[in-house]
């Protein structure tokens, strides 16, 4: 993203500050952004989005320092937030603007909020101290596992026992930004043909080979520069997530169910491979209308799409079976932090067993819909072994005639640099005697 005007950057700072504030307080950045940007133009908005993710892949570090810079609390809410956007991105390993810039920018920022006009002076001694006393403070707090590795504690020591081999390059891995991946949607036409309509215009990507519709940009864009993704030419959608649709192996004529459907991409994945008789479920009203828009915007055949709970059959199911289902499960989704900096900051220690509950649940209600034969694909985009491996292990405990098949497991993130962390878990229902 091409950084906002040296005029522009106090109000940016002040915008990113709001937002990782309502993250703070519980709010996602999905929900937070068009809220708070609706009275903002599109070069506003990209550059807030852009200073709140850098600042959240900070924010532990930040905290630290602000603690160590204040030991007292900062009041109001807005004071502190403004302070730990602006340490964080002062103190990043690629700053976005040099660090004199943000100081300079930060005391300006205090004169757009009432509850900070008159912290000027307090906002420009902490930040010109930070400056000045850079390494020393750094060597002080970066002691500290959730200053180092700006990641909730639970959640280290929840990696650190999963993977005690791994665990530094998943959080490593998780810092970095993710590429642009997208899926080409070959009802309109080839993946190199669509390189080649990227190459026209400037944009080049790679192809990789084990993943036949996508194509990694070299520089990320924003979707309305890619040719025909109005038209439904193509997809933005993470390497790792493009699997599902392969796995499932659907065929002409059969029948689908995506179990937690929105906002669509698996769904529409599934539809750009074969005709088959889908249905999609979601949960939430507004998720679930996504699905449609998803379709519709790539010209794909309708699927059914009903707002449903899947755990709870009994309300939507008509009786017939299913030759596939996709249980794409609600999760932590703690394999895909590098796209969505806020989820670590959101989540809690506690969130991971009631997860792995409502996934138990969801397996055990869309087992006995699936037709002999037939193939159930269960995914997380986690890291978890809770709601990976040792989920679908208790699932083939409890449900001895489900056959395992080949099938990735856990995908950690970076392990290929199109692919987020994400788990698949593929089984059989054996065929009628």
């Amino acid at each position: 993203m091409t950084p906002p005007a040296r005029r522009a950057l106090h109000r940016d700072l002040r915008a990113a500050a709001d937002l990782v504030g309502c993250v703070r307080d519980g709010e996602s950045l999905a929900s937070a952004l068009p809220r708070l940007g609706a009275a903002w133009d599109g070069a506003a908005r990209g550059a807030a989005q852009a200073l709140s993710f850098d600042a959240l892949r900070g924010l532990g570090r930040a905290s630290a320092l602000l603690a160590a810079l204040h030991p007292k609390r900062i009041k109001p809410a807005a004071l502190d937030n403004l302070l730990r956007v602006s340490i964080a991105l002062a103190t990043a390993p690629e700053p976005p603007y040099p660090a004199h810039t943000l100081v300079s920018e930060a005391v300006q920022a205090c004169a757009l909020h009432p509850g900070t006009r008159a912290a000027r002076g307090l906002v420009n001694a902490l930040l010109r101290r930070l400056l000045n006393e850079r390494d020393a403070l750094l060597r002080q707090v970066l002691a500290d596992d959730e200053a180092r590795w700006n990641h909730p504690r639970w959640w280290i020591e929840r990696l650190r026992a999963a993977y005690p081999d791994d665990w530094q390059t998943i959080l490593e891995q998780d810092q970095r930004r993710a590429p642009l991946t997208l899926r080409v949607n070959v009802r309109q036409g080839s993946r190199d043909a669509y390189l080649e309509r990227l190459r026209a215009q400037g944009l080049d990507a790679a192809a990789p080979a084990e993943l036949p519709q996508a194509l990694v940009l070299q520089r990320a864009v924003p979707v309305q520069q890619l040719p025909g993704f109005d038209d439904g030419a193509v997809s933005v959608q993470d390497g790792a997530a493009q699997r599902a649709a392969a796995l499932l192996a659907a065929r002409h004529g059969m029948r689908v169910l995506d179990a937690c459907a929105a906002p669509g991409g698996k769904t529409a994945h599934i539809a750009e491979l074969t005709d088959v008789e889908l249905l999609a479920l979601d949960h939430d009203a507004g998720r679930a209308e996504r699905i449609g828009q998803t379709l519709q915007r790539l010209r794909l055949p309708a699927a059914q799409v009903r707002v449903a709970d899947a755990a709870s059959p009994a309300s939507w199911w008509d009786g017939r079976a299913f030759d596939r289902i996709l249980l794409d499960a609600p999760c932590s989704a703690s394999g895909i932090v590098r796209r969505h900096p806020d989820i670590r900051w959101l989540r809690h220690d506690r969130d991971i067993d009631a997860l792995a509950r409502r996934q138990r649940e969801l397996l055990d209600a869309l087992w006995p819909l699936l037709a002999p034969g037939g193939r159930l694909l269960y995914a997380t985009c986690s890291v978890f072994p809770e709601e990976g491996a040792l989920q679908a292990a208790d699932f083939a405990r409890r449900h001895p005639d489900a056959l395992a098949w080949a099938a990735p497991g856990q995908i950690l993130p970076g392990t290929e640099p199109e692919q987020d962390g994400f788990f698949y878990a593929l089984f059989a229902k054996p065929a009628a005697a």
